[in-house]
């Protein structure tokens, strides 16, 4: 079952009758939610020069990642499948995960030797934004066993907490980050498997108060990152919300470390739910945007490298000022990479279909470009053609 096919919302007069066949319909809120995810990745990594001389800064960059790959991870895991792996799942592990991860390492090696005039090839070590497209992978693999526990999110907990007393777990194959990550995923999953949104009637109807609550939620949030910035500055909050770095390492060797990183856990939970609570339920002319996050998130590293490594992002000053107008640039960058041009260009890279590597080619063509690692199950593009009229939503 895809997203297309789990609706988890609308009109009682669209529900289908008793013995009908039940039809396909897309849910707007999923492609809204990774957009606006997305986004939040985009102005992460793009605000991240400007903490260092910046307290405002700081407090955004906080804000973001204190939830924003928790949320990432838990839509990805909502339409992930806990089945056995067949042939086909098998070849899209290889084709969606292993050759992008390779072909951008590649790329990243590359890039690395001609501006900075060395580079060490090493796949085994994540560059910048790839270490999720390992992560997922990793994820995805280890799903169906996962679900043969009896309480799979208490399991995926104490490991995601439990990782962190494990010194020897580093950056190789992202895997530190993955297991700290890998409750978020499993719940995701685990929402879908139990129907909760459905069961709850989570997308049909969102009260005032709820609303209200939900930025009530994100201004406490605010306040308190940016009341208490010097402390996080001097606890390095931001380096346990990676989830990459042992709590040895983070300057924390007592017992009760792993509570800390459970408490972020519980916060990353309390915002993740408010920020679903904030997407709109609803069609936007951006929504479709949402099915080709994959996209923004390989290619908006290569648009930020040269104005991280030229230094401009940290002589943006005041913070105050250009704080918003990298806001709006973020969102600029994002809707770019997913229009129709840039993924004309690059599906090769992002999307490879290797078929001279499997000794059955069809695995490699039979599942075409419909979904993408993340679970997005994309609406089929009609093709474009010279007296074609304008789309509603042109892409």
């Amino acid at each position: 079952m895809d997203e297309a096919a789990h609706d988890g919302g609308g009109p009682a007069s669209a529900r289908p009758k008793p013995g009908a066949a039940r039809p396909k319909q897309r849910v707007p809120f999923w492609d809204n939610a990774r957009f606006a995810c997305i986004v939040l990745v985009v102005f992460g990594h793009a605000t991240q020069r400007l903490t260092y001389d910046s307290d405002l800064a700081q407090a955004a960059y906080l804000l973001v990642y204190a939830f924003h790959m928790p949320a990432f991870a838990i839509i990805s895991g909502y339409f992930s499948k806990a089945g056995a792996l067949g042939e086909r799942q098998m070849a899209r592990v290889i084709t969606d995960i292993l050759v992008p991860y390779l072909i951008f390492e590649g790329l990243w090696t590359l890039t690395k030797w001609l501006v900075e005039g060395v580079a060490n090839p090493n796949p085994t070590q994540p560059s910048w934004t790839l270490w999720f497209l390992l992560a997922l992978g990793i994820f995805r693999v280890a799903l169906p066993y996962l679900a043969l526990l009896k309480k799979p999110l208490l399991w995926t907990a104490a490991i995601s907490i439990g990782a962190g007393y494990l010194p020897n777990l580093d950056s190789t194959f992202s895997l530190a980050r993955t297991l700290g990550l890998l409750f978020f995923f499993t719940l995701g999953w685990w929402l879908r498997d139990r129907d909760v949104i459905a069961r709850f009637d989570l997308l049909r109807s969102r009260p005032w108060w709820l609303v209200a609550g939900a930025i009530g939620v994100f201004l406490v949030a605010a306040w308190a990152t940016w009341f208490f910035v010097e402390e996080w500055r001097t606890l390095d909050l931001r380096a346990w919300m990676f989830y990459d770095t042992g709590y040895v390492e983070l300057g924390a060797a007592q017992w009760w470390a792993g509570g800390v990183r459970l408490l972020l856990m519980v916060v990353a939970l309390i915002l993740t739910a408010a920020f679903l609570v904030l997407v709109p339920r609803r069609d936007r002319w951006w929504t479709h945007f949402g099915q080709y996050t994959m996209y923004i998130y390989l290619l908006h590293s290569f648009v930020l490298y040269p104005f991280r490594e030229s230094g401009v992002l940290q002589q943006l000053d005041p913070a105050w000022f250009w704080l918003p107008v990298v806001a709006v640039l973020s969102v600029a960058i994002a809707l770019g990479l997913a229009t129709r041009p840039v993924r004309t260009v690059f599906r090769p890279f992002v999307e490879p279909r290797p078929r001279w590597l499997f000794a059955d080619p069809a695995l490699a063509a039979r599942e075409g470009r419909g979904s993408d690692p993340t679970g997005s199950r994309r609406t089929p593009e009609p093709p474009r053609s010279a007296d074609a009229g304008p789309r509603r939503r042109g892409v």
